[in-house]
């Protein structure tokens, strides 16, 4: 892998010197973004279910953006959900704002936790590049 492979936004500049991650990683054509859990600037996820998720795909939406490209690029989406069932709805009626048809492939798990206290959810997703 190339440095100019690497896309980080620069929202996501601490989170990759402290974590030692990539934002998302160009390889040919393909964009593999990392996971994002929804939170805000002061790095704490909302109470707010929908909130949270809006987060998350916000900052999916900025990470796909400094790789020039955008949702309607993605081809797959996986997430992991803490309360799966509890918030599936929710997490359904944020999603379809950010993915609209033809739309990409999705994987929902249902997980125990996640690396931030009180995140209900992370979201990754794979894109072709325009």
């Amino acid at each position: 892998m190339k440095k100019s492979d690497v896309v980080v936004p620069a929202s996501m500049q601490e989170i990759h010197d402290t974590y030692h991650y990539s934002g998302a990683v160009k390889d040919g054509k393909r964009l593999f973004c990392s996971g994002q859990i929804g939170y805000g600037p002061d790095m704490v996820p909302a109470k707010d279910p929908a909130t949270q998720f809006k987060q998350a795909f916000e900052l999916l939406k900025e990470t796909l953006a400094e790789a020039g490209a955008s949702f309607a690029d993605v081809v797959e989406v996986v997430s992991y959900h803490v309360d799966l069932r509890e918030h599936l709805d929710t997490f359904v009626k944020v999603k379809d704002n950010y993915l609209k048809y033809p739309y990409p492939t999705w994987t929902a798990i249902g997980i125990t936790e996640l690396g931030l206290p009180g995140a209900l959810v992370e979201i990754k997703v794979t894109a072709v590049l325009p």
